[in-house]
């Protein structure tokens, strides 16, 4: 039985960066960028008005100025303004040849083609070229995350396309006779598959492509046959299920029957003990125990991780914890890292609190539901008092 550092460790060491591809900037919602977005232009690419008025020079003012045409964003004023001559200007339009200012409307007064106008110093409401960014600059790295405002970036420079890794697949295998897919008719003895489900949607969330397939039975040959076609279409397989010492837990057996090196099969970590890693040449197995909670621990600690790599993002990030206090008192813990699903909450002083669910039980999915932090408890460890402070993680 290793640790769950140790165990993370030996996944990390077989997760590749995927290759990178160019999509379209509409399609790259979501994704991750694989090589830099650099602007080709400045932008603004000229000096241009931050206010509707005038354009004018500000050596000529105070003064009455010659109105000798418009500037609007898009079709600018042709030719140079000739000393105390004026242009009317409107915001986001280039300033004209000659002129070094602007004089807003509401400070100006206009009679016929003559503007008055006040006092007004050099670079007054211009946005000089080059304001948000020069040519050259890189306006986007790798490994980073395409969200609306980076799009508008990248927009911004011109760029139609980008390079982004490829999408990790993860296929999401459940066996066990006592599963049915929600929809289908259940027997009395039979429970719906929901570790599937919430695993490929976390996958999807982390993202990754995730394919939940149907709940398989216990039957080697079957499990065996999945495991085998869903290496050949994804990245990374997750069997939740069969995993433990029964004479029904097929999946570890199964795996190696098709190829697959079996690294290690369990883990010192609670809920989640028999949790087993393999490899087939490139891809990846994680098995995960078949109760929900288990499953969902399992896929935080160890899938989320191998995803962010993939991605060509720091994978200890996505598991370093955060220093909360407790809401109330926990009990001593066992010989194995243990992960109390909780409520984590930030009071009015920005202190982060967390309070451990009731039950721990780790088939409860409404526990599950209930929480969105995980309380780390190390191996071994001391009951601790209410207001101690604790590793956590979020969900």
């Amino acid at each position: 039985m290793i640790s769950v550092e140790d165990a993370r460790a030996i996944m990390l060491a077989h997760a590749r960066a995927t290759p990178a591809e160019f999509v379209d900037l509409e399609r790259a919602l979501g994704r991750t960028l694989a090589a830099p977005v650099e602007a080709t232009r400045p932008q603004p690419p000229l000096p241009v008005s931050a206010m509707d008025g005038y354009a004018v020079r500000s050596a000529d003012t105070p003064g009455a100025l010659v109105v000798a045409g418009d500037s609007l964003a898009g079709c600018a004023f042709g030719g140079a303004v000739e000393p105390r001559a004026c242009v009317r200007i409107f915001t986001g339009a280039p300033l004209p040849d000659g002129t070094d200012a602007v004089v807003v409307q509401e400070e100006a007064r206009r009679e016929g083609d003559v503007a008055h106008v006040g006092a007004t110093p050099v670079g007054h409401f211009v946005r000089p070229a080059g304001m948000d960014f020069r040519a050259g600059a890189i306006l986007l790295a790798p490994p980073a995350l395409m969200t609306p405002a980076a799009i508008a970036l990248a927009a911004s420079a011109g760029a139609a396309r980008v390079a982004v890794r490829r999408t990790p697949r993860i296929a999401v295998l459940c066996c066990g006779d006592e599963l049915v897919s929600p929809g289908d008719a259940p027997a009395p003895e039979q429970i719906f598959d929901s570790a599937g489900f919430g695993v490929a949607a976390w996958a999807e969330t982390w993202g990754a492509a995730a394919a939940r397939r149907p709940p398989l039975r216990d039957d080697p040959d079957a499990i065996a046959q999945a495991i085998d076609a869903a290496l050949d279409e994804a990245d990374i397989a997750v069997f939740v299920g069969g995993a433990s010492v029964g004479e029904r837990d097929h999946a570890r057996a199964a795996a190696h029957s098709v190829g697959a090196r079996i690294h290690f099969d369990k883990v010192a970590l609670r809920p989640g003990k028999p949790s087993w890693f393999a490899t087939r040449g490139a891809k990846m197995i994680v098995g995960a125990p078949g109760n929900p909670a288990s499953a969902m621990v399992c896929a935080r600690l160890f899938l989320r991780p191998l995803i962010e790599a993939m991605l060509g993002r720091d994978p200890d990030a996505s598991v370093a914890p955060a220093r909360a206090r407790l809401a109330a008192a926990a009990p001593a813990n066992g010989p194995r890292e243990s992960y109390l699903r909780a409520r984590l909450w930030t009071d009015a002083g920005g202190q982060l609190f967390a309070q451990p669910c009731g039950d721990q039980d780790s088939s409860l999915v409404t526990v599950f539901a209930a929480a969105d932090g995980l309380i780390v408890r190390p191996a071994n460890a001391e009951a601790i008092a209410a207001n101690a402070l604790v590793d956590t993680l979020r969900l």
